[in-house]
C-alpha cells in the first residue's frame, strides 16, 4: 500500500486498486486472451471475466511496485511481444494513474487459447 503525507492529508492506494488498474490494461492489450490465477483454475473460470483482478498479484511499498501476471495468449501471436506489450502497458497505466514507481512486472504465460473455426452445416432439404 502506498502512503503519502502531504500537509492536507494521508494519500493510501491500495494494493487491490493497483491490481484493479494492472488487470484492466492486461485485458486491453491485444494478445491477451485472458487472465488466470492459476493453470487448474485458469482454464475452467477464465470465461467469466468478472474478476478483473484474476491473475494479478502486486506488492506495493511506500513508492513502488512490483507486479506479476498469469496470462493466457491467443493462438496466432507472438508470446514474446505480447509479453512485451502487456510489460509496457500495465506499468504505464499503473504509474500514470497513481504515481508509483513501477519496478517490474514479470509475465507467467500460462496457456494458448486455442479456438477451432467452427465449420458450416448445410443442410439439405427435407423430402416429404
Amino acid at each position: 500500500m502506498m502512503s503519502e503525507e502531504k500537509d492536507t492529508g494521508k494519500i493510501k492506494i491500495e494494493g487491490d486498486v493497483v491490481a484493479m488498474i494492472a488487470g484492466l490494461a492486461a485485458a486491453d492489450t491485444e494478445g491477451v486472451a485472458s487472465m488466470s490465477s492459476g493453470i487448474t483454475e485458469g482454464l475452467a473460470r477464465r470465461v467469466s471475466g468478472k474478476n478483473v483482478a484474476k491473475g494479478v498479484r502486486v506488492e506495493v511499498g511506500e513508492s513502488e511496485a512490483a507486479i506479476d501476471l498469469k496470462i493466457i495468449v491467443k493462438y496466432g501471436y507472438k508470446i514474446h511481444e505480447v509479453a512485451m506489450n502487456l510489460q509496457n502497458n500495465v506499468k504505464d497505466a499503473v504509474e500514470s494513474m497513481t504515481g508509483l514507481n513501477v519496478v517490474e512486472v514479470n509475465v507467467h504465460v500460462e496457456g494458448v487459447e486455442i479456438h477451432k473455426e467452427e465449420e458450416e452445416i448445410t443442410e439439405e432439404p427435407r423430402v416429404k
